[in-house]
């Protein structure tokens, strides 16, 4: 068949206009390569498109990119290879901030408009960011959102950028609106509480009291932490303010709350390095009697312990001081000593700040029978005081700080006690960051129980070592005093450790660590028993579960231990 006489012309012209579309349109599914600075190839190479995209498209997105970063004449080279694309970038000169102009009306307190001017986070000289002129205008929005203007508002910006002699000129516009005071209270959602136990939780927000946006916030995560309610909102109803004879507004506080169920029955299943498989039931009601009083009890039968409890809490005072009462009983059964014991207890716990006091006062009675020995009963009433100061960068995955508790109690003949002794327990724990993610932590536990012998004396107020949280690589309760051929408690206890921690992934890690401690009944037969090993760490949501792999260099074995590293 003869060739139409016009196809030889219009295949050339499909020829040439696919070559014309090569060189204009470039696959992305080929490499794209950049070179130039390192810093900013490194940043722009995540952001490259990933479907086909034009030349000049591809150019446009590079110039945007450079511009956020206060680069504004950029020239570029782009050369197709076998590989794929190759741009040759040169970003030009800076652009550095030449000038601010930040204006704030309205009635601002002069110490308020001061700091905020002063702490303006793009000043003059520094490099012009898209990033932190962003952020620069929404520090001085909250910051007066933050405190008593809830109204305000950025007005007018504007970034004037002059690339040729590399200068950028900043102009923010804020009007701060009246200030507010706070109003009084307006709860919703208590069905089985009274309004009264949301004042008891209410340290912040006071009628009458300029209005602060991290007053809310705490009142809000006060009662979001207690056992009563499941959710809190507290916002400021702007919309129903009056205003004052001063120009302030007052504006009543929305509480709004979720409550807890009134009751919830738990069974569950587990296992514990230390004490051995479990199965427990448990039950907890947040309005016992219809008082709001939170009663948590339950049972917990373990390989080696066997638990009955019942604990009272109630609502905080005015001193903020949490008042409780509760009885126990139990059995246990660890290093050939069986104890049985039956316990009466009244606490008090009052935050200070970083402090926590913790104030009892204790009635216990325990029936001890060591294998090849003679049982004997103890019984004891103990006034008991503990102070525990935390300062950690985080409570449930700490990097960085420091925790110490110290703990004093004891007994006397003279109040219903089988013997006098003092007991006083002390540990600390440090933790120290190692480079960006990786961490050290130092721990140390020193006590002592000062009496004519340890006859007389419950085991709870003696001491022995080993175990997850204390000596790893030997077994929970086996460093103590030999009494027949049971382990039972000393007066004296000296335990250390030290352990890093290196994350793989910001989930996973592992840990090497070296533990050493004993006790003893007198403080020359303190001899530390060493243990080393390795570790897995992972970050769940409820903190960091470590699994361990431990020697005991004393005893030659090998122990598994699991915890769960919140700091005491």
């Amino acid at each position: 068949m003869p060739e139409n006489p016009w196809f030889p012309a219009f295949r050339r012209r499909i020829v040439l206009l696919s070559m014309l579309v090569s060189r204009v349109v470039f696959s992305a599914s080929a490499t794209i390569v950049l070179e130039g600075p390192d810093h900013l190839a490194q940043w722009m190479t995540p952001y490259l498109p990933e479907e086909s995209v034009a030349m000049g498209r591809l150019e446009t997105m590079l110039r945007e990119m450079l511009a956020t970063e206060g680069y504004f004449s950029p020239s570029f080279t782009m050369t197709e290879t076998e590989e794929g694309l190759r741009v040759r970038f040169d970003p030009g000169p800076r652009v550095f901030v030449a000038g601010v102009d930040l204006a704030i009306d309205g009635p601002v307190a002069e110490e308020t408009k001061k700091s905020l001017i002063t702490a303006w986070r793009l000043p003059a000289g520094q490099a012009f960011r898209q990033q932190d002129w962003s952020e620069a205008k929404q520090q001085v929005l909250a910051g007066l959102l933050a405190v008593a203007h809830a109204d305000a508002r950025l007005l007018d910006s504007a970034a004037e950028i002059d690339a040729e002699k590399r200068q950028a000129h900043l102009k923010a516009h804020y009007d701060s609106g009246p200030p507010y005071r706070f109003g009084a209270l307006r709860v919703h959602g208590l069905y089985r509480h009274s309004a009264s136990l949301i004042e008891r939780y209410n340290r912040a927000v006071r009628a009458g009291a300029p209005y602060r946006e991290e007053d809310l916030a705490a009142l809000r995560s006060a009662l979001a932490a207690t056992p009563y309610f499941a959710s809190a909102r507290v916002m400021l109803d702007r919309d129903n303010a009056v205003a004052s004879a001063d120009g302030t507004r007052i504006a009543p506080v929305d509480v709004s709350i979720r409550e807890r169920p009134a009751h919830r029955l738990g069974f569950g299943a587990g296992a514990s390095s230390n004490t051995g498989a479990r199965v427990e039931a448990t039950y907890h009601t947040p309005n016992l009697f219809n008082q709001s009083w939170v009663l948590d009890s339950g049972l917990r039968v373990e390989q080696k312990q066997r638990i009955a409890y019942a604990d009272v809490t109630l609502p905080p005072d005015e001193r903020n001081r949490r008042h409780a009462f509760g009885v126990m009983i139990e059995t246990t059964d660890i290093e050939r000593l069986r104890t049985d014991r039956q316990a009466l207890g009244l606490r008090t716990i009052q935050p200070r700040g970083s402090v926590e006091q913790r104030l009892s006062l204790n009635w216990e009675r325990e029936r001890r029978r060591p294998e090849g020995r003679k049982a004997d009963i103890t019984r004891t009433l103990a006034p008991d005081v503990q102070w525990t100061w935390r300062q950690v960068d985080d409570p449930l995955d700490p990097r960085r700080g420091t925790v110490l508790q110290v703990r004093v109690g004891g007994g006397a003949k003279a109040l219903l006690s089988d013997q006098n002794f003092l007991r006083l327990h002390g540990r600390w724990l440090q933790y120290i960051p190692l480079g960006e993610r990786d961490s050290l932590a130092v721990r140390v536990e020193v006590g002592t129980t000062l009496a004519p012998s340890r006859d007389g004396i419950p085991q709870t107020y003696l001491f022995r070592a080993g175990g997850t949280g204390s000596v790893r690589g030997y077994a929970y309760q086996s460093l103590g005093v030999k009494e027949g051929a049971a382990t039972v408690g000393g007066r004296y206890l000296a335990v250390a450790s030290v352990e890093a921690t290196h994350w793989i992934t910001p989930a996973w890690g592992v840990a090497a660590f070296v533990d050493a401690g004993d006790a003893a009944d007198r403080r020359g037969d303190l001899n530390l028993a060493v243990g080393y090993g390795l570790g897995a760490r992972w970050k769940s949501p409820a903190g960091p579960i470590g699994a361990d792999l431990a020697y005991g260099q004393r005893t030659r074995e090998l122990h598994i231990h699991f915890a769960l590293g919140i700091p005491f």
